[in-house]
């Protein structure tokens, strides 16, 4: 292909691109199983009610889904009609009324550009990506297969969680690295093999600790992955009546400390704006085509510019919202690596490519038991 026309469906597609929105994946913008309860003068009347109900409940339950706990205080306050407007459809089941009570289980699914307008016209931070799978160990005080402590992960309710995990396949090549492990010592490159092995490129240890002269439980989280900054967590959960019946309660503010971990990490402050310039090289004008549709689902990415290009490679100008940290786990999401310049004199010049990091690469390579991955 001639270069002048190689360079004019690069600039092209590049244009398209900036008028793309981010894709957002719909299952975080859906909320399930909300219940309503309404009684009225008629039958139709509870029903309205009961539907009002709902909303409210549905959008505190997606805005805490999406933001930091220490921002669930500056929860826009929305009317009815507002609500109305940031929900596409609804799904009832359960449904049973007489003549003067409606009772209902409602499904909402909101708008994803409706809802972050909402977000960022509020200064909110909030995700928009969905979490990587993570590997799960649940300790007391160290991690033990069959455990009630790690059984409680197994509930059917945390198959939908935030962040996706899986628990150790714990078979005899899994044995050596989890037998010795100390919550307060335990590192990645204890783990990483245990974790690759369930596709994994994070973990998060969960310690259980019973106190029973307080008559409650302690968790401790603590959140490792390859070349990250260890993070963590810590709860307290009173007894529910006793001790191994408030474990479900325990596993429950456990998957909320690692919502809020991810969070923390992932939550977006749209406010914050930044530009970077990146090398990218590409073999065709397939695989360059194959690039711009990967960014086009890249929420934290607003657009991008082609400053110079050749043959086989490019630079470009890339426009995006947050931190520069934050935009290389989203680019990971859509199998873009971001490499940053790897010294002062390469003039802040990144690198950009297609494929997996070497890490899950690796984990694409190992060889996992045929036995289900546990959730």
């Amino acid at each position: 292909m001639h270069r002048p026309v190689f360079r004019l469906l690069v600039v092209a597609a590049a244009a398209l691109l900036l008028a793309s929105g981010a894709s957002v994946a719909d299952a975080m913008f859906t909320v399930t199983g909300v219940h309503v309860d309404a009684t009225a003068y008629s039958s139709s009347v509870a029903q309205s009610v009961a539907f009002a109900q709902g909303r409210p409940k549905a959008w505190q339950i997606l805005f805490r889904r999406l933001t930091r706990q220490q921002d669930w205080g500056k929860q826009p306050q929305l009317d009815d009609t507002q609500l109305q407007r940031l929900i596409r459809n609804f799904q009832i089941s359960n449904e049973r009324r007489s003549t003067t009570r409606y009772t209902a289980v409602i499904s909402y699914n909101f708008n994803p550009a409706a809802v972050a307008k909402v977000l960022k016209d509020a200064n909110i931070a909030f995700t928009q990506g969905s979490a990587h799978r993570i590997l799960l160990v649940p300790m007391n005080p160290q991690y033990a297969r069959g455990s009630a402590w790690t059984n409680a992960f197994t509930a059917p309710r945390f198959a939908e969680a935030i962040v996706p995990f899986s628990l150790p396949i714990s078979d005899a090549n899994d044995a050596a690295a989890l037998a010795h492990l100390s919550f307060e010592t335990a590192n990645w490159q204890q783990i990483a093999d245990v974790a690759l092995r369930v596709h994994a490129t994070e973990a998060v240890f969960v310690l259980l600790q019973v106190e029973p002269r307080l008559r409650k439980l302690a968790i401790s989280v603590k959140r490792v992955g390859v070349g990250e900054t260890p993070m963590q967590s810590t709860a307290e959960i009173p007894y529910i009546q006793t001790a191994a019946s408030t474990v479900p309660a325990a596993a429950d503010a456990a998957m909320s400390a690692i919502a809020e971990l991810w969070k923390q990490k992932a939550a977006v402050d749209y406010s914050q704006r930044g530009t970077l310039i990146a090398d990218v090289r590409v073999g065709s004008l397939a695989q360059w085509a194959g690039l711009q549709s990967a960014l086009g689902t890249v929420p934290n990415v607003t657009g991008f510019r082609v400053l110079a290009m050749d043959i086989g490679e490019s630079r470009i100008t890339l426009n995006y919202l947050g931190s520069t940290e934050q935009l290389r786990d989203a680019l990971a999401q859509a199998s873009l690596q971001l490499s940053p310049p790897a010294s002062a004199s390469d003039q802040g010049d990144w690198t950009l490519r297609q494929g997996s990091s070497p890490v899950e690469t690796q984990a694409g390579a190992t060889k996992t038991s045929s036995a289900p991955l546990r959730r």
